[in-house]
């Protein structure tokens, strides 16, 4: 069974454009979704809903987010948000702006232990330190005196790892978790997510532009452009044969590391024209359904 299952999910500008076109996906227990685009393509609009965190000049017009069999879009506010804080959590894009820089570590992984999920004082720092082991960071007690700035760009993300793992959600949205680190940290980065996923058996919803990333952590994937999602694959069939023609070229354009005098492959002009035709045919569509 899915422990995520989104249906039919509208998203609109108030007043304005449509930003998630109908989206419909599944992430079944201790499974990763890779969400893949082109920056709007509105992956990072998927995670947001699902944790309620949308902004608010956006609103849900349709669909339903269900979560582990409930659907959080009927629950009263407060309700939804009790169930999203006890069962689900968030990997941030950036590090720095993501951790308070007047707080010191500990507080920061431990608060959300101590408010939301009623643990003691004492039992949660215990649990800071051991997920702060886990994530590989050397000297954690002093770590948990620090403030942000003291600290790496990797340590921190190792931080927000630690701290996503914490509550032992049942869901993480990795939100592009290595993009503000350079090569070397992400591929520890990533490594280290793969290998806390796969030992608490936690779904991971895994934004990233990053085709390499969705091979090497990824068991399925949704394609986005402009809101809609044009191919919904395993990993091992999309990279062996994508279906639409926009995830052939997004596919084509993937640099080839093995190969650097291949040169780049920018989505052809034709492709572009014939997937935003399909978004503007299924706009058509509502419009007269």
């Amino acid at each position: 069974m899915s422990y995520l299952s989104i249906r039919n999910l509208s998203v609109r500008l108030k007043n304005g454009p449509p930003l998630l076109r109908r989206v419909s996906l599944e992430v079944s227990a201790g499974e990763v979704r890779g969400l893949v685009g082109e920056s709007g393509a509105g992956k990072s609009m998927i995670g947001k809903a699902v944790l309620g965190i949308l902004p608010p000049s956006v609103q849900i017009t349709e669909g339903e987010i269900f979560l582990d069999g409930t659907d959080l879009l009927r629950l009263p506010p407060k309700e939804s948000r009790r169930r999203i804080g006890a069962s689900c959590a968030l990997i941030p894009q950036d590090p720095l702006t993501a951790l308070n820089p007047s707080h010191r570590i500990g507080p920061q992984i431990t608060d959300r232990l101590v408010d939301i999920l009623g643990w003691t004082r004492p039992a949660a720092e215990a649990r800071a330190l051991e997920l702060l082991a886990e994530v590989q960071i050397s000297d954690p007690a002093r770590v948990l005196r620090s403030y942000p700035h003291e600290l790496s760009g990797g340590m921190r993300q190792r931080i927000l790892i630690a701290s996503a793992f914490a509550a032992e959600p049942k869901l993480i949205v990795a939100d592009e978790p290595t993009t503000a680190l350079d090569v070397t940290v992400q591929k520890q980065i990533l490594r280290l997510i793969a290998g806390m996923q796969a030992r608490h058996g936690t779904a991971l919803l895994f934004v990233t532009h990053d085709l390499g990333v969705v091979s090497k952590v990824c068991q399925r994937l949704s394609v986005l452009y402009s809101g809609l999602v044009v191919e919904d694959s395993t990993v091992a069939s999309f990279f062996a044969a994508p279906r639409h023609p926009y995830s052939a070229a997004l596919l084509a354009a993937t640099p080839k590391y093995t190969d650097p005098d291949a040169g780049l492959h920018p989505v052809p002009d034709a492709v572009i024209d014939a997937v935003r035709a399909e978004v503007d045919d299924f706009d058509r569509g509502v419009a007269h359904g």
